[in-house]
C-alpha cells in the first residue's frame, strides 16, 4: 500500500504541476481543443476519445462505489472534469480512510 500511496502522491503533483504550466503557456481553452480533435476524427482525437471513455467509467465507478448517492453522483462529476488529477486524490483518501483495505476501497462498504 505504501508503493501505491506513493505512486498516487507523484501522480497527483506531477498533474497539478503539468496542468499549471499547460495553463500559463495556452490558458484554459481545453474544451474546444479537445472536442475539435475528436470532430477531426484525428490520432489527437481518437486518443481524446478513449480518454473520456476511461473518464465516464471513472465517474460511473465512484457513484457505483458511492451507492448512487447524491454525494456520489457529485463526486462522479468531479471524476469526469477532473480525471487523474480527481482520481489520485481520492484513491489516496481512500486508502487511508479504509486504512489500506484495497477491498473497501475498491467496492466500498458492501
Amino acid at each position: 500500500m505504501k508503493v501505491f500511496r506513493l505512486f498516487l502522491i507523484v501522480v497527483l503533483i506531477a498533474i497539478i504541476s503539468y496542468t499549471f504550466v499547460t495553463i500559463s503557456r495556452h490558458g484554459l481553452g481545453l474544451i474546444p481543443i479537445f472536442f475539435g480533435d475528436m470532430a477531426a476524427m484525428t490520432w489527437p482525437g481518437q486518443f481524446n476519445f478513449d480518454f473520456m471513455c476511461f473518464l465516464f467509467l471513472s465517474g460511473i465507478w465512484t457513484a457505483w462505489r458511492n451507492k448512487f448517492s447524491i454525494s456520489g453522483l457529485i463526486l462522479a462529476l468531479f471524476a469526469f472534469f477532473g480525471g487523474m488529477l480527481f482520481l489520485s486524490a481520492y484513491l489516496l483518501y481512500l486508502s487511508f480512510e479504509t486504512k489500506g483495505d484495497i477491498k473497501r476501497m475498491m467496492l466500498g462498504d458492501r
